[in-house]
């Protein structure tokens, strides 16, 4: 469960699904001898805002139950490795900000319920689903008053798994925190203008109180998955909005 709205209004929820739930399956991997996990981190784990990109060494202070449960993952990761190293091989991949869709429009996201993310909303709003879009704070300490995020296009992200698990498969047992992002920062409102032009469409919005657990800027130092994973994010922001418009306008009845 990724929503930091969501497990601020019910952290039993993310407790129980996040936490209990990664420990049952590293209970049973470890019992059938099955040690090496690319683990899906995520960047809220880190502590606060910086106006310097985010780096592996960032202390770890998680602002929201979300980050609170991804954090916990990762502490009990290294616990299990240190007992076994010569056993466990693990990649915790810290996501900045994945959106978009697979290039085909034949895969994409699909919330069942309201998305809590911005670029599901984006696209709803744009499709006329929504009425308009929900921009939460024009006051935080950045250019244009909304946060800042390091947007990833999802099939860069895919191919940061397969070099994560391709790393653990030829080197050393061992346990590596990577941030996978593209290590350049985009507004709530540029990510809203540059969807509206490439796709020349419209997306109204209003702009509403902060939410809770919200930082205003977050942006990733991803030169350690450059260097160590030999991965590089190829997709541009155009090609995010692009695809990810695709997959909506493609599949309008959508698959549960």
């Amino acid at each position: 469960l990724k929503s930091v709205n969501e497990s601020v209004e019910n952290p039993f929820l993310y407790w129980d699904n996040n936490v209990i739930g990664s420990l049952n399956l590293l209970k049973i991997m470890n019992k059938f001898d099955c040690r090496t996990i690319v683990f899906s981190s995520s960047a809220t784990i880190y502590s606060a805002n910086s106006k310097k990109c985010i780096t592996e060494d960032f202390t770890i202070n998680p602002t929201n139950p979300y980050g609170h449960t991804k954090a916990s993952v990762e502490y009990m990761l290294n616990d299990i490795f240190n007992i076994s190293k010569d056993k466990w091989s693990v990649a915790n991949l810290r996501y900045f900000n994945p959106i978009g869709a697979h290039k085909s429009g034949l895969i994409g996201e699909n919330p069942l319920d309201k998305p809590n993310n911005l670029f599901p909303n984006i696209c709803r709003v744009a499709q006329g689903i929504y009425e308009k879009l929900n921009i939460y704070g024009n006051d935080w300490e950045t250019n244009d008053g909304t946060c800042i995020r390091d947007y990833i296009h999802v099939m860069d992200l895919a191919d940061a798994h397969l070099s994560a698990l391709r790393y653990l498969s030829n080197n050393k047992k061992q346990i590596i925190d990577i941030n996978i992002g593209t290590g350049k920062g985009t507004s709530v409102l540029e990510l809203v203008s540059r969807f509206c032009l490439v796709n020349n469409c419209k997306v109204p919005f209003v702009f509403c109180e902060r939410r809770s657990g919200d930082i205003s800027c977050v942006v990733a130092d991803n030169n350690k998955a450059i260097n160590t994973l030999n991965w590089v994010p190829g997709r541009s922001l155009d090609e995010m909005c692009e695809d990810g418009w695709r997959w909506q306008i493609n599949n309008q009845n959508c698959y549960f």
